[in-house]
C-alpha cells in the first residue's frame, strides 16, 4: 500500500518498479464500474496481480482483494491512494495483516540535490538521532563551514524549498507556471480528493477553514479558536482538520508531556506539510518568516522519519509559564531537543528552553541544536550539549573533513 497526497510520484514510482502489472485507476469511471460488479471469486481470474490507482475512491475493491488473497488467487497487489487508506475503516478492516504500508511525501531536500539516478545519502541528522556515538563526537567530524561545490547545493535544494516547496512536478516548470499548477493544485484537491473523503455540500466553510489553518501553520492549534475565526462549531473544525490530516495537507506535532510536569500544553501543533502550497494559500511569496521556517524544518525530518521508516518520535514541549522547545526528538540514546530559528546564524541566547529542559532531564538528554538559516556547524553551549547547525547542513548527508 503506497499513500501519499496528490501528485507526490505515487504513480509513476509504482509503474516503474512493478512494470509488468496490469494498471487500473479508479480516475477512470469505466474501470471503477467494471471492478465494481465484479464477484469477489473472479478477482483472481479477471483482475490478477494488479497496480489499482486511487484506491480510496472504490473501497470495495479492498473486500475483493482481500478475498482474493486469502483464497490464494494472487500473492500480491499495490494500492495506491491520496489519502491515509489505513486509516479508513473498512480499509483497516479488510487488510489488517495483510499489507505492507508506505508513505510517499513531496520532495525532501537531500533529494532535490541528489541525481535522479542515485539513492540520496541519509541526512546528518539521521545519524545524531540513530547512531550509538555521542551527538558532540558525531558533529566534531564535521567542517565547520562548507564551501563551493559542497555547499551550494546544499542551499540550492533549501532555497527551492523555501520558495516552491517539493512538488516533483515543478521542478521543470518556470516560475509563472509553477504559480498556475499551485492554483490548479488547490482546485484539484477540493474538487477531487476532498469529495473522496467527504460529500460536503458547500466548500466555502471548508476552504475558509483551509486558509485559516495554513496562516497558522507552526503554531498551537486551538480547535476553539479555528473554528470561531471560521464562524463553525468546533466539532466540524476538528472533522474538517481530519480530512486535511488524512489527505496529507497538515502534520499534527504533540505535545511532550511523559516524565516532566503537568504544567505543559495539552494541544497539539499545526504544520502544513508543503511550503508552496502554503505560500499560494495564504499570498505570503516574501522572505520566509519564522513560522514557515518552523515549518519547513519540522516537516523535513518528519518526511525523513517516515520515509526511512524509523521507529522516532517527534514532539515539541511547552509549559503554561511558557518555557517552549520547537522540537524533541525520542532517540534511542535519549531525547534530543531542537530549536528552530529564522536568522542567519544560532545565538547562545536561543538555547535558554534547551538548557532548562536538559537540567530537568538529567541522563535522559542526548544533546541540543540550535537550526538556523546559516553559519557554522559549532557548540553554543558545551556544557549542555548544545550545538548551532544551519539548515542546510541538519537536513542534508554529512562530510567528512
Amino acid at each position: 500500500m503506497l499513500t501519499g497526497a496528490r501528485q507526490v510520484g505515487k504513480t509513476t514510482l509504482a509503474r516503474h518498479c512493478w512494470p509488468g502489472l496490469r494498471y487500473l485507476s479508479m480516475d477512470s469511471f469505466e474501470d471503477r464500474d467494471a471492478l465494481r460488479a465484479m464477484r469477489s471469486a473472479a478477482w483472481g481470474r479477471s483482475v490478477g496481480p494488479a497496480v489499482l490507482d486511487e484506491a480510496q475512491k472504490e473501497p470495495g475493491l479492498f473486500d475483493k482483494v482481500k478475498f482474493a488473497y486469502d483464497a490464494g488467487d494472487i500473492d500480491f497487489s499495490v494500492l495506491l491512494g491520496s489519502s491515509r487508506l489505513q486509516l479508513l475503516e473498512r480499509v483497516r478492516e479488510s487488510l489488517a495483516g495483510r499489507a505492507f504500508v508506505y508513505e510517499l511525501w513531496p520532495l525532501m531536500a537531500l533529494e532535490l540535490m541528489s541525481p535522479q539516478d542515485a539513492d540520496p545519502a541519509p541526512p546528518l541528522v539521521d545519524a545524531l538521532v540513530m547512531s550509538p556515538e555521542p551527538m558532540a563526537t558525531l558533529l566534531e567530524a564535521q567542517p565547520a563551514m562548507l564551501l563551493g561545490a559542497d555547499r551550494d547545493p546544499r542551499m540550492e535544494a533549501l532555497e527551492h524549498l523555501e520558495r516552491w516547496g517539493g512538488m516533483p512536478e515543478l521542478l521543470r516548470l518556470d516560475d509563472d507556471e509553477r504559480r498556475e499548477w499551485l492554483r490548479s493544485y488547490q482546485v484539484t484537491f477540493l474538487e477531487r480528493d476532498l469529495a473522496d473523503l467527504a460529500s460536503l455540500r458547500d466548500l466555502l466553510p471548508f476552504r475558509s477553514l483551509q486558509r485559516l489553518a495554513m496562516l497558522r501553520s507552526g503554531q498551537l492549534l486551538s480547535y476553539a479558536e479555528l473554528a470561531r475565526d471560521a464562524a463553525m462549531s468546533a466539532s466540524t473544525a476538528r472533522r474538517y482538520l481530519e480530512y486535511l490530516a488524512i489527505s496529507y495537507q497538515v502534520v499534527l506535532l504533540p505535545p511532550y508531556s511523559r516524565n516532566l510536569t503537568s504544567t505543559v500544553v495539552k494541544s497539539p501543533k499545526l504544520y502544513w506539510t508543503d511550503i508552496g502550497l502554503l505560500r499560494h494559500g495564504t499570498g505570503q511569496w516574501g522572505p520566509i518568516t519564522g513560522d514557515m521556517f518552523e515549518t519547513l524544518v519540522v516537516t523535513e525530518l518528519h518526511k525523513w522519519f517516515t520515509t526511512a521508516a524509523r521507529d522516532v518520535p517527534l514532539y515539541f514541549y511547552r509549559t503554561r509559564s511558557g518555557l517552549e522547545v520547537d522540537l524533541l526528538v525520542e532517540t534511542p540514546g535519549g531525547l534530543m531537543g531542537i530549536e528552530i530559528k529564522s536568522r542567519a546564524r544560532a545565538h547562545r541566547r536561543d538555547t535558554r528552553g534547551l538548557r532548562a529542559l536538559a537540567e530537568h532531564l538529567g541522563a535522559s538528554w542526548r544533546g541540543g541544536l540550535v537550526v538556523s538559516r546559516g553559519g557554522p556547524v559549532e557548540p553554543i553551549d558545551s556544557e549542555h550539549g548544545i550545538w548551532a547547525v544551519p539548515a542546510h547542513r541538519l537536513l542534508t548527508a554529512g562530510v567528512d573533513r
